[in-house]
């Protein structure tokens, strides 16, 4: 029995035409290729090759031999910081603090760029963004030092209360567990809510205007018009930043929680990240830190795609 394969000529050609429209492009965007080439190299090397390291989770990994002679353990350390309370106070701080700045700290930038779209004058406009963004360009040891002085026994924030009355003596705000969270909380929308705005900004920037002049034409205030055409357009915008930080509801901010953070306020500011630290860096586990590490990336895998299949469904938006 013979076979006979013929190649359709039109097909042939069509997928020669196509890898040297490819070449031509290439060949254009050359310099942008480089460019991107080293960004690849730059996330292949300090990204991807370190992820080898994920084994020692699985291994009893000794820091003075290498990883390949490290002994396997299996679920060993999986087991161990699961059945660790200390594990589980910090799981519960995580989410509780992350979970306000999700639910205070995610729509107050919405709000605010709403706001400053309102203002007609363009000086204050670039006063008050200017003030809003300072903040975000100073690191937290400068800004966890402010706060230390205003929330200090002497600090400005004691002096104003005891001038009103309303307390007799002064509070030793992060020497009290209770204030933590607040502090962290408020503290954090403080430094990010001028530099979270810019996104929005910048999609309120590309609203048409027709829409606005047309509503303006039908008596829409000011509010009705916020309402009606700039939430709507900038939702694709507000569904992707959402997704994104629903993904990473087990961060909590180590550079803030590990500045803030004392002996006195430990039951509420140890959060999995500063577990992390303590256990990894500072006791030397580095095999039972891998592991608490390499279950919390994996956690926030899931809620990456779950939020992006929610939103999806919802509102036809997604990342992927």
């Amino acid at each position: 029995m013979e076979l006979n394969f013929k190649v359709n000529p039109q097909k042939k050609q069509n997928k020669i035409n196509r890898r040297k429209k490819l070449i031509d492009k290439l060949k254009a965007q050359k310099y942008l290729q480089v460019m991107a080439l080293v960004g690849v190299i730059w996330m292949i090397i300090f990204n991807y090759i370190p992820m080898y390291g994920i084994i020692i989770a699985f291994k009893k990994y000794n820091i003075i031999r290498p990883i390949s002679a490290a002994p396997w353990v299996g679920l060993k350390y999986f087991k161990e910081f699961l059945a660790d309370p200390d594990f589980w106070a910090a799981m519960q701080n995580t989410l509780g603090i992350s979970f306000f700045k999700l639910l205070i700290g995610f729509p107050l930038p919405i709000i605010f760029a709403l706001c400053l779209n309102e203002i007609t004058s363009i000086r204050y406009k670039k006063i008050v963004q200017t003030i809003s963004y300072l903040p975000h360009f100073l690191s937290w040891v400068i800004l966890g030092g402010i706060m230390m002085t205003w929330l200090s026994d002497v600090g400005i924030l004691n002096n104003i209360l005891m001038g009103l009355h309303l307390i007799k003596e002064p509070i030793t705000y992060l020497g009290e567990p209770k204030y933590f969270w607040p502090i962290a909380i408020i503290s954090d929308i403080w430094k990010e809510l001028g530099w979270s705005a810019i996104i929005y900004l910048a999609a309120i920037a590309g609203v048409d205007p027709g829409m606005y002049e047309s509503a303006t034409i039908d008596g829409a205030g000011r509010f009705r018009k916020m309402i009606d055409i700039t939430l709507p357009s900038i939702k694709p915008t507000i569904s992707i930043l959402f997704i994104l930080s629903v993904s990473g509801i087990l961060n909590s901010n180590f550079d803030q929680i590990l500045v803030l953070s004392n002996s006195l306020n430990q039951s509420t500011s140890s959060v999995i990240d500063l577990f992390v630290y303590r256990i990894g860096i500072q006791s030397g586990r580095f095999s039972y830190a891998t592991a608490v590490g390499l279950t919390k990336s994996v956690v926030a895998l899931m809620l990456l795609l779950s939020a992006n299949f929610a939103s999806k469904k919802l509102n036809d938006t997604s990342l992927f």
